[in-house]
């Protein structure tokens, strides 16, 4: 399963002989309501390999239940994926970072106060205290690195949709934070409780509040991640391409 983000449904151009399904044609799925996450499954082949693509995510902050935010990784799942690629646009906190850069998310940080998890388990699908200790997949992330020198950081995610205050960054500097966004970590511990591989990549849409005195918009965020399709189409290829 692919999961495209902000600004990055163009990839899903590139599937061949794409089977496209409108999240409003599946019965009980959610549906999207951001700029940039126009509401599709596409099923194809990318770049040589079988693919389920979501072309837009959901949110918390857009009014949904936690366990809707996570509804398709457990679909994905029940159909047989094993594997889950997430994409997003990032605010920069890391100031060796810059508007345009990919980064290899090796660690995340739950800031959204929930989990996904909370509530009753189901057995079947995975244990009621699933190991977090490698949300990413170490042996895919370092397979990648050798093709794609990637930077590599730490996700932390809240609910947003107010964009953070420089206070709040500065905090989240200080908690190891490189990046921050509002969604992904939910996604990353549902696949973690089914037992799916996950691999992160953040694409940099802007730095985050305080580190420069541009003011930040959803515009802006979309504008970037165009930007570096083709760079960022290069990369998709080369974290699909060296699965085991």
């Amino acid at each position: 399963l692919v999961v495209l983000g902000s600004g990055l449904g163009f990839l899903s151009e590139k599937v061949s002989s794409p089977l496209i399904v409108d999240y409003k044609d599946i019965p009980d799925f959610p549906t999207t309501t951001v700029e940039g996450h126009e509401g599709r499954l596409v099923f194809g082949e990318l770049f040589g390999k079988r693919v389920m693509i979501m072309k837009g995510r959901f949110h918390y902050y857009e009014g949904h239940q936690i366990s809707r935010v996570t509804f398709p990784i457990y679909l994905a799942w029940a159909v047989g994926v094993k594997r889950l690629l997430l994409t997003n646009a990032a605010g920069g906190i890391n100031r060796m970072y810059k508007p345009g850069d990919i980064v290899a998310v090796r660690d995340i940080i739950n800031f959204m106060f929930t989990n996904p998890l909370r509530g009753r388990n189901d057995e079947r699908i995975g244990p009621r205290f699933p190991d977090m200790s490698s949300p990413v997949d170490k042996e895919w992330l370092e397979e990648l690195l050798k093709v794609k020198p990637l930077k590599t950081g730490v996700y932390i995610a809240v609910t947003g949709p107010s964009y953070e205050t420089p206070s709040e960054i500065r905090m989240f500097e200080k908690f190891g934070a490189d990046l921050v966004g509002m969604s992904t970590v939910p996604e990353v511990i549902a696949a973690k409780h089914c037992g799916m591989k996950v691999m992160i990549l953040s694409c940099v849409s802007n730095m985050a509040a305080g580190i420069l005195k541009t003011p930040l918009s959803h515009e802006e965020v979309i504008k970037v991640t165009r930007m570096v399709k083709d760079k960022f189409a290069s990369i998709v290829q080369a974290a699909l391409g060296v699965m085991k």
